[in-house]
């Protein structure tokens, strides 16, 4: 069970990290030795998960069987669906789902907008909490110990100069999401790129999700993102929830 802890771990830095792994790269991101992720690659190798180039081991068109599993299990994204459209069709800007998974955002259901120059969210792709827009909605959920808790447990890696990685700060950050139920990332995560998020939340009022919008910070203003994208993923949000 230990071997098949360490492969997962290795299926799950594929995406994370890199659509592409080295033995050494493999190994520092799981914390093994080289040998153990060296045996681990093999065995997916063997498997038909992965390919080896000689030097490089990429993911295979079998990896997505894995991916398949949670999407045909779980009714969220197929409900999802038809919501993350009609918003993706009224802002013209891609619109996503994601789900809370162990301090970081999974993103789940994805409505792609036409554009050129793309996002790079897509659906399996996780954000960490503390930066992104959905992490932020997603960690209001939670009361203020938990808040810190999950904080204090996670890597707040500063993605760029604007990212705000104090605890402190950040709870205040998620307290004040809590008031104004809408989450923004400017150019926290990546430069260039902002985003927005709402809470998705079910019957009985617990939030199962967040609904998200992101966009080039040169083609949409943060004010814009308050001022128009806000009221529609609230409707859209709302009408999933009564799903739920």
């Amino acid at each position: 069970m230990a071997g098949l802890a360490k492969g997962l771990a290795i299926i799950e830095l594929f995406g994370s990290t890199s659509s592409r792994l080295s033995v050494a790269s493999a190994a520092e991101g799981i914390g093994v030795a080289r040998a153990t992720a060296r045996r681990c690659l093999l065995t997916l190798v063997d498997l038909g998960y992965v390919e080896h180039d000689g030097r490089y081991y990429r993911p295979t068109p079998r990896m997505l069987r894995l991916g398949s599993v949670y999407l045909e299990a779980s009714s969220l994204p197929g409900l999802a669906e038809q919501h993350l459209t009609d918003a993706r069709d009224e802002l013209d800007e891609s619109v996503s789902l994601a789900v809370w998974e162990h301090g970081w955002s999974i993103f789940v259901a994805r409505a792609e907008a036409q554009r050129i120059v793309k996002t790079g969210v897509r659906v399996g792709a996780r954000l960490p909490a503390h930066c992104s827009a959905t992490g932020r909605v997603l960690l209001a959920a939670l009361d203020d110990d938990d808040v810190r808790e999950q904080l204090a447990g996670a890597d707040r890696q500063r993605r760029t100069p604007h990212t705000v990685t104090d605890p402190d700060a950040l709870l205040e950050m998620v307290r004040h999401v809590r008031e104004e139920g809408f989450a923004i990332s400017d150019e926290e995560l990546e430069l260039g790129m902002r985003a927005i998020a709402v809470p998705v939340a079910d019957g009985v009022g617990r939030i199962v999700a967040a609904m998200s919008v992101s966009a080039s910070a040169a083609r949409v203003s943060a004010e814009r993102m308050r001022r128009e994208f806000v009221p529609v993923l609230r409707r859209e949000a709302g009408r999933l929830g009564r799903k739920l």
